[in-house]
């Protein structure tokens, strides 16, 4: 069992950055991949960014490569996601993710065994 915390949305205005921060406890030892999910009123849950985590290989949506950076710290079972230049379309809930199993694909909310909470990311124009 993974236990997710995420921790770190909130209003930010347009062209702003923002740190989420994901609190990972349990079998983290386990872990074989973080992934940030998203997902707004009335759509889907959308892929973000993920990571390997003994690679640290790293994979990104092209809505958000170049803005968003997803980075880790495997001394505290954290894992981040730096936003830049955050604009009204980033407005969603977001979720970090965990797989402890292999996966080929990590764009997929099917590949991931436990999930956080979600925060709440508001970008104001």
């Amino acid at each position: 069992q993974v236990e997710l915390v995420e921790s770190g949305g909130g209003l930010v205005q347009a062209g702003e950055s923002l740190r989420l921060a994901c609190a990972a406890s349990g079998r983290t030892l386990s872990t074989y991949a973080m992934g940030w999910f998203r997902q707004a009123p009335g759509k889907e849950r959308e892929f973000i960014a993920a990571m390997h985590w003994s690679s640290r290989r790293t994979y990104y949506s092209d809505s958000v490569k170049g803005r968003f950076t997803i980075s880790r710290d495997s001394t505290k079972n954290m894992v981040y996601l730096r936003m830049r230049t955050l604009n009204s379309e980033d407005t969603a809930v977001y979720y970090c993710a965990a797989s402890v199993s292999t996966i080929v694909v990590f764009t997929t909310t099917s590949s991931y065994d436990y999930w956080g909470q979600g925060t709440q990311v508001t970008v104001s124009s």
